[in-house]
């Protein structure tokens, strides 16, 4: 049993024993194990911190987990944030979140290098295609694990496919989505309504491997630097909210509303506010955006992307960072292509990224205050509700896409639909999206195994088929 000893006073750094220096190997080694998406990474975290090295409780996990789930952007890499900061203050926060996410972000920087430079190569493209149904299938799979945690009443059914037609059929924005699914929530939930109650954190660990914060290196006091305090809170806070928004305005400034660079900085600056509900969910808003309104990709390559983030670790809304990088290298005047899409994609990185440092660091002292507050519970498990739809309208937006060679939009009462014009259907990715269905829905298949599978059948067929 570890020795539990007080925190220590504000002079000093938290007297757990637990050496700055073992922490950084430690966040290494889940940064480069991160693999699976959130589900994965918290299973991970859960994991070495909880039941290997018993540095944090349970309670104390699945606390920080709650605040984290409130939280707009990757919930996995706010949980890093937050622990990191329990266990050595700023530092130890910065350390936890930056590591989460660096592996991630040199693999992708170094695919989209490579796909931005060989891309138009037949092999190239034959590894894609094999991966594009690999793609299809892991969207679905979220689709009914998503929905088979968050869809338990009626209300929440219908909260998901009133999203799923608004997204799909209106073209509602995904923010206006999600805030009036939250209110719906909340409002519900103060009405009294069964269907509005508030929910268990989802990805939560089973409960029979329980460590108590008693037995832990951190135990059960809450230490000095993690109580509320306002002056610092407002500090830290300031400083992040510059960090992040700095850049963007002088882009604004210096380079105008229609630069390439700006509206990057822009989009995916308003992205880190709304991004609710995890990656999944933002993808159909952000596909959407960046192939029918910026231009930035075809739509393939938004699939073609999603498998890179896919098969890369870290957080899966880094494949916002291929979308910037192909947006800078096609559209930026004045620059080297490649120079211009490796700064496109150190710029989203950025504002994705960076304003969830803000979100912990200025909240996380006041999270008890949070903990116990049932409505927003409430609130949250109607907003997971809607992001199945949206999950849902996203997996039929990538299977259009992915399996027929023309999509067109049909009037329908003044509302333009997408359909597939079934003529132009390929059999070939067809069968492989089948095949890949079969992998994962009954044989379990994990995501980096199919990834690899379908690249690999990819370029079969385009060795058979010449």
């Amino acid at each position: 049993m570890l020795e539990v000893r007080k925190a220590g006073g504000k002079g000093g750094g938290p007297d757990h024993g637990i050496s700055f220096a073992e922490a950084v190997r430690v966040w290494a080694k889940i940064a480069a194990l991160s693999f699976g998406g959130p589900a994965g990474q918290i299973a991970l975290m859960h994991r070495i911190l909880v039941e290997e090295k018993k540095w944090i409780g349970e309670e104390r996990f699945l606390h920080a987990l709650n605040y984290c789930m409130l939280l707009p952007g990757p919930e996995a890499q706010q949980l890093a944030i937050y622990i990191g900061w329990l266990l050595h203050k700023t530092k130890g926060g910065l350390v936890a979140g930056g590591l989460f996410v660096l592996p991630g972000f040199i693999a992708l920087m170094a695919l989209s290098i490579f796909y931005a430079a060989f891309g138009g190569v037949d092999a190239v493209q034959a590894l894609f295609f094999g991966l594009k149904a690999a793609v299809l299938a892991i969207v679905l799979e979220a689709v009914r694990r998503i929905g088979s945690r968050a869809l338990r009443s009626n209300g929440q059914r219908v909260l998901a496919g009133a999203a799923f037609v608004a997204i799909f059929i209106f073209h509602v924005p995904f923010p206006l989505i999600i805030l009036a699914a939250g209110l719906i929530g909340y409002v519900g939930h103060r009405s009294g309504l069964r269907a509005f109650a508030g929910p268990k954190a989802p990805h939560a660990p089973a409960p029979d491997a329980l460590a108590g914060d008693r037995g832990t290196a951190l135990g059960e006091h809450i230490p000095d630097h993690a109580r509320p305090d306002l002056g610092w809170s407002l500090k830290i806070g300031a400083a992040f909210l510059l960090l992040w928004l700095v850049p963007v305005f002088l882009l604004l400034a210096l380079l105008g509303p229609d630069d390439v660079f700006t509206r990057i900085a822009l989009f995916f600056s308003k992205m880190a506010v709304v991004t609710f509900g995890g990656a999944y969910a933002v993808l159909a808003y952000v596909a959407q955006q960046a192939v029918d309104h910026y231009g930035w990709l075809l739509p393939g390559e938004m699939l073609d992307g999603l498998g890179m983030a896919e098969t890369t670790p870290g957080p899966l809304i880094m494949v916002t960072q291929f979308v910037g990088f192909m947006g800078a290298f096609r559209q930026a005047t004045g620059l080297d292509p490649m120079l211009a899409g490796i700064l496109g994609g150190i710029l989203t990185t950025w504002v994705t990224f960076t304003p969830c440092f803000l979100w912990i660091f200025l909240g996380a002292p006041f999270v008890e205050t949070l903990r116990g507050n049932v409505a927003l519970s409430a609130a949250l498990a109607a907003i997971t509700a809607a992001v199945v739809g949206v999950i849902l309208n996203l997996a039929i937006w990538f299977a259009l896409h992915s399996l027929f060679g023309e999509v067109r939009v049909v009037p329908v009462a003044g509302i333009g639909i997408e359909l597939p014009v079934w003529a132009s259907l390929n059999i070939a990715a067809l069968l492989l999206s089948a095949a890949a269905l079969v992998a994962v829905f009954r044989f379990r298949v994990g995501p980096v195994l199919l990834i690899a599978a379908g690249a690999g059948a990819g370029m079969v067929h385009w060795l058979v088929m010449g």
